[in-house]
């Protein structure tokens, strides 16, 4: 495979190394033949997990969202922890080292585990049409960054791994950009606010509240918010292929997805509960920016068909194989779709949609 010159100038350690990479990397070597393609194919569990059964769940919107909401009471087995990781690299360390059952991302951490062969699959899907990532730009930057084709030249801020850097390769591609008229910086999202407070990077996708405190505390040193029409189009459930294999855990979170999906209808029809106990409890915004951080969002909308969701989820897998970021992946076999009703017809008929 022949690397674009945006890709030789990033380490090729960039996205392991950036969770703990050489832990990850050596666990993935450990298990180098293991199949990444063996989901039982059998239909799913109907009845109730067997006593006893746990799972580790890192959605930690999800933990707040079922106990505010009452709905912790219907699950159905343990919730033995909630590690509250998010970003795609540390979570993938943690399926490798058997400490997450089943986790929340967007679609582009699944592409990165099949390319390096930690078997998972998505499990559930909730889709949106609106951007949620802003790019803000350093302090000092004043107007000078109005629009995606002022980034020719600048350094941006780039997680291989994670959502962000897809939003970043598609709002250069959408401004008519390559690669290479940019330097891409890798750092995981997490570092994107302190690269972009010492100007090691002039610009970096931010979603909410980052955005909002970035903004609040660098917008008066000439720090700004540019929007693109990029959409991150999946939210998804994912667990790794070894407790797929497990029918205890299957039924688990069989029973767990219909459960997520009420809690984000939940979170939208409760604003001010959720604004109270997320982002100002949770996030330390205030009242008012969470008022506006919400308003800002559409309608949860969850696909009775994946159709869509795996025909962007490709055109995601082929992007990043342009970049000579990842080999070709199929994206189709990222998905279980023996799951793939279960979110849509736990809500509302408003709340679904066709694809």
């Amino acid at each position: 495979m022949t690397l674009s010159p945006a890709a030789r100038s990033l380490p090729r350690r960039s996205f392991l190394g950036m969770a703990g990479g050489a832990a990850l990397l050596a666990a993935c070597s450990r298990n180098s033949t293991a199949s990444i393609d063996s989901v039982p194919t059998r239909a799913l569990p109907s009845g109730a997990p067997p006593p006893g059964t746990k799972l580790a769940i890192s959605i930690h919107t999800s933990q707040l969202q079922l106990a505010d909401s009452g709905l912790a009471k219907q699950l159905p087995f343990t919730v033995s922890s909630w590690p509250n990781l998010s970003a795609g690299p540390d979570v993938i360390q943690g399926f490798r080292a058997h400490s997450i059952d089943l986790a929340s991302n967007a679609g582009i951490p699944p592409i990165q585990a099949e390319a390096i062969k930690v078997g998972a699959r998505i499990v559930a899907v909730q889709t949106r049409d609106h951007p949620i990532y802003t790019f803000a730009t350093a302090p000092g930057s004043g107007d000078a960054i109005a629009a995606a084709k002022d980034f020719r030249g600048k350094k941006i801020g780039f997680s291989q791994g994670q959502a962000q850097g897809v939003v970043v390769l598609r709002a250069l591609k959408e401004a008519g950009l390559k690669n290479s008229d940019v330097t891409l910086v890798p750092l995981p999202s997490t570092q994107f606010l302190t690269a972009l407070q010492s100007k090691q990077v002039d610009i970096a996708p931010l979603g909410e509240p980052s955005l909002t405190k970035y903004l609040g505390q660098y917008g008066k040193d000439g720090a700004r918010g540019v929007t693109t029409d990029v959409v991150d189009l999946l939210t998804v459930l994912w667990a790794p292929t070894e407790v797929l294999n497990d029918d205890a855990k299957v039924a688990a979170i069989r029973s767990f997805i219909p459960l997520w999906a009420q809690g984000v209808v939940w979170a939208w029809e409760n604003t001010d509960t959720w604004i109270q106990s997320y982002y100002v409890k949770d996030q330390g915004v205030t009242v008012a920016d969470g008022k506006r951080i919400v308003a800002s969002q559409s309608q949860p909308q969850f696909p009775r068909s994946w159709d869509k969701a795996i025909a962007w989820e490709q055109e995601t897998a082929d992007l990043m194989a342009e970049g000579g970021f990842v080999p070709k992946v199929k994206a189709a076999g990222l998905f279980d779709r023996r799951f793939e009703s279960l979110a849509s017809q736990a809500v509302p008929a408003k709340y679904q949609v066709a694809s």
